[in-house]
């Protein structure tokens, strides 16, 4: 039975421009209207408020709206852990990628859980690897570091789970476009360096989805994982078929064969739940793509038995 969560955060992004917030915390509600809690046959519908998005620079932290990022993630972990308490598979529907925290929190306090973290970008800007000093962090380029330890206490430590919220070894990355070519250069090459299991999208597109789920599902069954948390940054896709997120690329997947992933990794590893981000309406004025985005989490996640939507 599917819970769905709104997670209506642009938190984790810089700004379109000075004083404009980024438009991706409005994905949400354009995904309702869309239909997607109707399509997905959600049992109930949890709508998050939206954050404030703090232009300045806030105290104590070299983190872009690090504050605030804490206290929305204890906020939506509490949301995630009433879903799997409750026997319901959370999907939670950012907002940006700094959402996967939360989620990672809720997930964690039911035990340990891997990470399957599909993206188009590895997400490991930390402090080792760029100068705090120079410019805030954004956390939508850093939730994979942070969900695996390294950064601020901030964003790292939480209650009753600790540090780190995913270990390394219980981590899978799939889709990244930049690391063949940073690894060269040095300039994105510390993921390499880490036990974090990596599959680009050139791989992916090589091998195909069956072959690739089933790597996935090795790993997880070698690490012992009975739970694993979902990730889905729809950056994933190429930029022909995907304009409206912040970081458009080539190449990517297109959205069969992305349906097609999440469905095979659903089915071939212990998905308890997964979030889905990036999406900017704001990109989209005429919602030519809010309808394809659910389209493709229906073809991925299929329907829950109808027990009608409550919110």
């Amino acid at each position: 039975m599917i819970e769905l969560i709104a997670a209506p955060s642009s938190l984790g992004l810089r700004p379109d421009a000075p004083g404009i917030e980024p438009g991706a915390w409005r994905a949400p509600g354009a995904l309702l209207s869309a239909g997607l809690a109707a399509r997905l046959n959600a049992v109930g519908v949890t709508e998050l408020e939206h954050p404030r998005y703090e232009f300045e620079m806030q105290p104590a932290t070299r983190i872009r709206n690090g504050l605030s990022i804490r206290e929305y993630s204890l906020t939506l972990g509490d949301a995630v852990g009433m879903a799997l308490n409750a026997r319901r598979f959370p999907v939670v529907v950012g907002g940006d990628c700094s959402v996967l925290l939360g989620c990672l929190v809720g997930a964690r306090r039911g035990g340990l859980c891997g990470l399957v973290h599909v993206d188009g970008h590895c997400d490991f800007f930390h402090p080792a690897n760029y100068d705090t000093s120079s410019r805030l962090g954004s956390v939508a380029g850093m939730d994979l570091a942070l969900a695996t330890g390294r950064g601020e206490l901030l964003l790292t430590h939480w209650p009753h789970v600790g540090k780190p919220l995913v270990a390394d070894d219980d981590v899978v990355q799939l889709g990244d476009r930049e690391t063949e070519t940073s690894a060269m250069d040095g300039s994105w090459g510390t993921v390499l360096d880490t036990p974090i299991r990596q599959l680009t999208v050139r791989q992916i597109l090589g091998l195909g989805v069956e072959e690739v789920a089933g790597r996935v599902a090795g790993r997880v069954a070698a690490r012992g994982l009975g739970r694993v948390w979902l990730h889905v940054d729809l950056d994933v896709l190429d930029q022909d078929v995907m304009p409206a997120v912040d970081s458009p690329g080539s190449p990517g997947l297109d959205f069969p064969s992305l349906a097609e992933l999440i469905a095979a990794l659903v089915a071939a590893t212990p998905v308890i739940g997964v979030n889905v981000t990036i999406y900017d309406p704001d990109r989209d004025p005429v919602g030519r793509y809010a309808t394809q985005i659910v389209d493709c989490l229906v073809a991925g996640l299929g329907a829950a038995p109808q027990q009608g939507v409550r919110r």
